[in-house]
């Protein structure tokens, strides 16, 4: 589209297939002739709104910055749609380079990637921010974070290398225990009590493999599939906080030793509905008097102006007398008072004559 700042992509075929791979936060597509010419790889990051669809092309959606067309009739445009821009994508088939093993294709080396380098600096943050580093979690992103913490019952804000030192320990005491452990028997083990790497593989997995498209953005009752399906984010009764890279962690209890100092965690609350039978109560604010325009307003009868004057006033200090109610007046006089001076009805205010 003229509006995208991603390159161009220097690729012509009358005919060609579409193949996709995708590792961690990546999707790599490869555009293959079917006659003559030369592959072309395109390797895309969705940011935080970027997804495919197809559609007709006489229904393009407002935000498609790349199509690819059908020679069908009538055509139709598989395209990358965007509508924030924070997505993109470059040509050649090279995965972005610092990105670590996948969480979902790659598990038992994305395990192994984050235990044997628990002395990296990452790990001297809190576990939820060391979650979104994709140099070790490649995969995880903010909801999903969150839901991982919530079911480990892990806090958000404790530090990162305790929790996977602890984890780390458990590992090595679990194959001294049973050193002859098989495969299934470790999945049945994985299933039972997972560990928060293992949830790293497992809760990812549950969203793809899902019966119905959780994310698709234009079928609600998939959305509203995916809401039941979290536990933890957005979820009402959660709390939240900001992380130090400003992202908001869900969690349920305690944040961690490491929270953000000065900033309370806020609670989700379920939305409540007014009461349109609810009585509306009435305010009597001092800018009414001080203007004009508002003291013009026909007035209220003199039996709720004698329970305001009763009131004890905010700011006053003690010892002072009360107003005195004033007798209601007739729209004519309103308005004369009303273009007296400020100071005159300052004085009037204060219960002066």
């Amino acid at each position: 589209s003229a509006v995208s700042k991603n390159p161009e992509v220097p690729f012509s075929s009358e005919a060609y297939r579409i193949t996709a791979a995708s590792r961690g936060k990546e999707l790599r597509l490869t555009l293959a002739p079917l006659g003559p010419g030369e592959p072309q790889d395109l390797v895309f990051r969705f940011g935080m709104s970027g997804s495919f669809r197809l559609c007709p092309v006489a229904q393009l959606p407002r935000h498609a910055h790349l199509r690819f067309l059908t020679r069908e009739s009538p055509p139709r445009a598989l395209c990358f749609v965007d509508a924030r821009r924070f997505g993109s994508w470059r040509l050649g088939d090279g995965w972005q380079p610092g990105r670590g093993p996948c969480v979902l294709s790659e598990y038992q080396a994305f395990r192994e990637n984050v235990l044997e380098n628990l002395e990296d600096k990452a790990f001297d943050k809190p576990i939820c921010e060391a979650l979104l580093n994709q140099k070790f979690f490649n995969g995880i992103g903010n909801y999903l974070r969150a839901e991982i913490l919530y079911r480990s019952k892990i806090p958000p804000f404790e530090k990162a290398r305790t929790v996977l030192e602890a984890l780390k320990d458990q590992e090595q005491g679990r194959r001294k225990k049973n050193p002859s452990l098989t495969l299934s028997k470790k999945l049945k083990l994985m299933r039972e009590n997972p560990d928060l790497l293992e949830l790293c593989h497992a809760v990812p997995m549950e969203v793809i493999s899902a019966e119905k498209k959780l994310f698709d953005p234009d079928d609600s009752d998939n959305y509203a599939a995916f809401k039941n399906w979290l536990q933890c984010y957005l979820v009402p009764g959660m709390s939240s906080l900001r992380d130090r890279n400003g992202r908001t962690i869900w969690f349920q209890g305690e944040p961690g030793p490491m929270a953000p100092k000065g900033q309370a965690s806020r609670k989700k609350r379920a939305g409540m509905k007014a009461d349109p039978k609810a009585p509306v109560p009435r305010v009597t604010t001092r800018a009414s008097k001080r203007h004009p325009r508002a003291a013009a307003k026909p007035p209220e009868p003199a039996e709720e102006e004698e329970k305001v004057a009763d009131r004890p006033r905010k700011g006053r200090a003690r010892g002072r007398k009360k107003a005195t109610a004033a007798p209601a007046l007739s729209k004519p006089e309103a308005l004369a008072k009303a273009r007296r001076s400020r100071r005159t009805t300052s004085r009037r205010g204060r219960g002066e004559a």
